[in-house]
C-alpha cells in the first residue's frame, strides 16, 4: 500500500501545477492538479450546471498531497493561490488507502 501512495505522489510532483498554501506569515509551496469541478449531481455545490456539466461559478477539483491540510483555506486566515488567482477550500476530504492517507482533494471557489 505504501508502493501506491508514493506512485501517487510522484505523479502529483511530476506532472502537478505549482501551487502554495498562504496563512499568517507561513507559505507552504506544493503541487496539485487542479481542474474546472465537473460533476453529475449537485451533492458539493449551490450552483447550476452548464451543458458542459461544469459549475459556471469558477468551481475547481484540487487534487493534492496528502500531507498538505487544505482544510484552513477560507480566505480569511489561510488561501491557496497559483499563478493564475487565489482560491477557497469549499470542502476537503483525505482519501485513505486501508490506513495509509493517500491524496487530499478539494472543491475549491476562484476569488
Amino acid at each position: 500500500m505504501r508502493r501506491h501512495k508514493k506512485d501517487v505522489q510522484r505523479l502529483i510532483r511530476d506532472y502537478g501545477r505549482r501551487m502554495r498554501l498562504a496563512s499568517k506569515g507561513n507559505e507552504i509551496v506544493f503541487k496539485a492538479f487542479l481542474q474546472p469541478l465537473r460533476y453529475k449531481n449537485k451533492m458539493y455545490l449551490n450552483a447550476v450546471s452548464t451543458e458542459l456539466r461544469y459549475d459556471s461559478s469558477r468551481k475547481y477539483l484540487l487534487i493534492a498531497p496528502a500531507d498538505i491540510d487544505l482544510s484552513g483555506a477560507d480566505g480569511y486566515e489561510a488561501i491557496i493561490t497559483d499563478e493564475n488567482g487565489k482560491y477557497v477550500a469549499d470542502r476537503v476530504e483525505k482519501i485513505y488507502l486501508g490506513e495509509i492517507p493517500i491524496y487530499t482533494w478539494a472543491v475549491v471557489t476562484a476569488l
